[in-house]
């Protein structure tokens, strides 16, 4: 994410501010300059009070560029759920701020059938599969309740579990047909990730009877990625957005950390096809030895509590490649 000023009187805001808490000024994230700008006289996302939505439109009672990929929601009558909307739409604003930046393709449901879509769905009355099918990624809105996901964060033996990473792993699948399938590279996914034809409900019944296999760690970021390659690419894909959004917010502030190379165990970086990732985990690597660091001197987990080894760098590199390379 990138840092913001208020354009009248320069002072920092971030990038859900509505208001300038020095100057007043009314604030506004325009999507079209990824820029939060005066907003005075200015035209809102029709999700301004549903979803304490801050983003601007060229027309009236219209939807934003993130709000407008959602296809479902609570009923406005329910307050509890439509809290919890609220906060899986901040999310998501997030994330559709970073698939723009990253200049990603990013056609709504609305635009093309199989078009992204979000089916924002609360699970308090029936249940609700988060997941992704054809274009349509499922959440459920349980999960932006803080003791509700860290209870199943430890029942899951997860290290990492947040709303914003569900969007970014479940966005993942949809990204996989875009940049991967449609683009001729289905034969250097399988070399990485391995063949995405074997059959899912089998890899997912034996990935939760059997757990992931002995030294996982080796090949995989998480342990869920073992299940299915399908799996692998979207929790890898995930990670190539934290990894680029935590950079960018740290660049933004200044932020800077050195830590002599041979301090750090992790792998080297690699070289894949001649297209370096070394820039990138460069700064990588130093900035989570330090905040992870800093994050133990609170008494508290890793901030990054993640292991890049060399074959998670090599499939990193190349999601890095799908993104930065035109289609």
């Amino acid at each position: 994410m990138l840092s913001f000023r208020c354009p009248r009187c320069a002072q920092l805001v971030f990038f859900e501010n509505t208001t300038c808490l020095r100057c007043g000024l009314p604030l506004g994230f325009d999507p079209g300059r990824l820029e939060l700008v005066n907003a005075e006289g200015a035209l809102h996302c029709a999700n301004q009070r549903e979803a304490a939505c801050n983003w601007l439109v060229t027309e009236a009672g219209t939807l934003c560029r993130s709000c407008v990929l959602t296809r479902t929601r609570p009923d406005d009558a329910d307050l509890a759920a439509m809290a919890a909307f609220a906060t899986a739409e901040s999310a998501k604003r997030r994330l559709v701020f970073q698939l723009l930046d990253l200049g990603l393709p990013l056609r709504s449901w609305e635009d093309e059938p199989g078009g992204l879509a979000y089916d924002l769905l609360s699970s308090r009355d029936s249940p609700v599969i988060t997941g992704h099918v054809d274009g349509v990624i499922t959440i459920d809105l349980a999960e932006s309740d803080d003791p509700h996901r860290e209870q199943i964060r430890q029942d899951m033996g997860e290290p990492y579990r947040t709303m914003l990473g569900h969007l970014r792993h479940e966005t993942g699948h949809y990204y996989w047909p875009v940049l991967v399938e449609r683009r001729g590279k289905l034969d250097a996914f399988r070399a990485l990730f391995g063949d995405e034809r074997a059959d899912y409900g089998d890899a997912l019944d034996r990935h939760y009877a059997e757990g992931a296999p002995t030294g996982w760690e080796n090949s995989y970021v998480s342990a869920y990625a073992t299940m299915h390659p399908w799996e692998d690419w979207a929790e890898t894909f995930a990670q190539y957005l934290h990894i680029r959004d935590t950079l960018q917010t740290a660049a933004a502030f200044g932020m800077r950390v050195e830590v002599a190379e041979e301090a750090l165990s992790a792998e080297p970086a690699v070289d894949v096809d001649g297209e370096p990732f070394e820039a990138i985990l460069a700064d990588w690597l130093p900035l989570t030895y330090a905040l992870n660091a800093v994050n133990r001197s609170m008494g508290r987990d890793d901030l990054y509590p993640f292991v890049l080894s060399a074959a998670v760098v090599h499939k990193l590199t190349w999601v890095h490649r799908l993104t930065v390379t035109p289609a």
